[in-house]
């Protein structure tokens, strides 16, 4: 997780000492609840599917209304729970995964533009079915904590309210070639990346043109159902 605001560029934020090396997603979440609470507005690029392809929802009967979406994918698979992983709800030890599965064939508009893989397609190198079926609860968590002072980008509507902290979602694929890896990990460059392009594209003045993609008017509904990618045009 890195950090930047204004004037600094972005520095990694370290997990307080534990005997867990790493974050954990619940850590991440707590954090985020904590932090976004302080009247500091702030964007929040997470890089994982914030929702699925419509598709999914015609298949299983769904509303197209994403907080229905998680609360009905959290009944499923409810991998913000102790001891439960993705691959456990998959292998059928424990949830109900197998009510709500999806096809690595179906893809959503922004997944289509940026030429990104499927939500669905596990088990391939640079998969982000795995982080997006781990994170959506936590989505959840943040939301039922937050409620309406934090606004989810696109599904809260397109333009963000000057004096709300956002969640958007986002594709270090799209920004790290602009920016030299230096001495960081992969996954350091990738967080660092998400943090030092939402900074530029801020001070340069691009960021309300990535926050209003170029979509015709039935794209821009389906995509406040499935999400969008901030920065694919």
């Amino acid at each position: 997780m890195y950090s930047a605001n204004q004037d600094t560029e972005p520095k990694e934020v370290l997990p307080q000492p534990s005997p867990r090396k790493y974050w954990t997603r619940r850590g991440i979440a707590e954090w985020l609840v904590e932090t976004l609470r302080m009247e500091v507005p702030t964007l929040v690029g997470i890089d994982h599917g914030f929702s699925f392809p419509l598709r999914y929802f015609e298949v299983h009967h769904l509303p197209p209304d994403w907080p229905n979406f998680l609360d009905d994918f959290h009944h499923h698979w409810p991998t913000d729970e102790g001891n439960t992983y993705v691959d456990f709800v998959r292998d059928g030890i424990c949830g109900k995964g197998d009510e709500r599965m999806g096809n690595n064939r179906w893809r959503r508009i922004t997944e289509e533009r940026a030429k990104a893989k499927s939500v669905f397609h596990f088990d391939v190198q640079g998969q982000v079915a795995k982080s997006t079926h781990a994170g959506l609860p936590w989505l959840r968590y943040i939301r039922n904590e937050l409620g309406g002072s934090v606004h989810f980008w696109p599904f809260d509507g397109w333009e963000i309210p000057l004096d709300r902290s956002a969640i958007v979602e986002a594709y270090p694929s799209l920004y790290k070639k602009g920016f030299a890896p230096e001495d960081r990990t992969p996954d350091q460059h990738d967080a660092y990346s998400i943090a030092a392009w939402m900074q530029q594209a801020d001070q340069n003045g691009q960021l309300s043109k990535y926050l209003n993609p170029n979509l015709t008017p039935p794209e821009r509904g389906i995509a406040g159902v499935e999400g969008w990618i901030l920065g694919v045009g």
